[in-house]
């Protein structure tokens, strides 16, 4: 028998204002809140999710078509600070800097940000591998380069070297584990693997015995469970804990209920960012996922929304086997 908290979510009604201000630069766009064609620039981890808000919407408004810019985090930001003739909104795993927000001000242009999300950063390991417990700790020892032998997390492990494999250099799993993981310090393992997107990371996890991926749970996702408690099954999903010394009852997996109960420890908010001065179709885009339809779109992606009454059931779920 397995005891699963499955969340649920009872949406609040939620108003928008839009302002009607004049705009501070000529531009030749004709979109609207709900029409219109426009690009838009995300990282890449957030694409599975970001692909279904994009349907759904312009499913619900026929006249308004999203281009959706897939690439990492840093590009993404640059993009959305300096072509401002083509993009007006980036999804990243970071608000606005400062400076960044300076910098457009002094250009007329408006920077506005909100959270949407919350996004679990899995670990993942091969099939093959047979430890599945792992603590925070041992985490940073793996990422700081201290520990490069599977031997030296579980001494009776026999898989070798531990080959670390990220998405990509500029993502932002890479900027979340060395500025909220590594205080600051840079990745430093012997044997490290950066690949282009998250199903890379996946599929070489999948194909290496001796492999740690970290990616967004959003991807993990078996979309055939609507209650979001089964991941799929090529990769073993970590149980993460935040002792030093891992048990069973005291680890946990990237579930939206435990990032709400404050039990998994490795999570990050997911930003919508604009600089959008029409208040155009970027702008209504980006309002719509923080909307309740857009945050149950969010809820079945098996990230935690943002907004929202959260209600956490525990159900008892009893293995046909058993």
């Amino acid at each position: 028998m397995k005891n699963i908290l499955y969340i649920g979510l009872s949406l609040f009604a939620l108003a928008f204002i839009f302002s009607s201000c004049a705009e501070t630069q000529k531009s030749n766009r004709t979109d609207t809140k709900t029409t219109g064609r426009i690009a838009f620039a995300a990282d890449e981890s957030f694409s599975p999710v970001i692909d279904e808000e994009v349907q759904v919407f312009e499913a619900t408004h026929p006249g308004a078509k999203l281009d959706a810019v897939y690439t990492n985090e840093l590009d993404a930001i640059n993009r959305l600070m300096n072509d401002s003739d083509s993009i007006w909104l980036a999804f990243a795993a970071r608000d606005f800097k400062e400076k960044e927000r300076e910098y457009l001000k002094s250009t007329n242009r408006i920077p506005i940000s909100f959270p949407i999300a919350y996004d679990g950063l899995a670990l993942i390991v091969n099939n093959s591998n047979p430890d599945s417990l792992i603590s925070v700790k041992d985490v940073k020892r793996i990422l700081s380069g201290e520990a490069t032998k599977w031997n030296e997390i579980y001494p009776k492990s026999k898989l070798g070297n531990i080959e670390v494999v990220f998405d990509n250099p500029k993502s932002s799993t890479v900027h979340w584990v060395v500025d909220s993981l590594l205080g600051g310090k840079p990745i430093n393992s012997e044997n490290i693997q950066a690949v282009k997107t998250s199903a890379e990371v996946i599929k070489c996890v999948e194909n290496t015995p001796n492999a740690i991926g970290i990616v967004g749970s959003n991807w993990l996702n078996d979309k055939r469970d609507t209650t979001n408690i089964t991941y799929k099954k090529n990769v073993t999903v970590m149980s993460v804990s935040n002792a030093d010394m891992p048990e069973f009852n005291s680890s946990y997996q990237p579930y939206q209920a435990y990032i709400q109960m404050g039990l998994y420890p490795l999570y990050r908010t997911v930003w919508a960012l604009l600089n959008d001065p029409r208040h155009g179709l970027p702008w209504g885009f980006a309002h719509y996922v923080v909307s309740p339809i857009g945050q149950k779109i969010i809820l079945k992606s098996a990230l935690l929304p943002y907004r929202g009454d959260i209600q956490i059931i525990d159900m008892n779920i009893h293995d046909e086997n058993e």
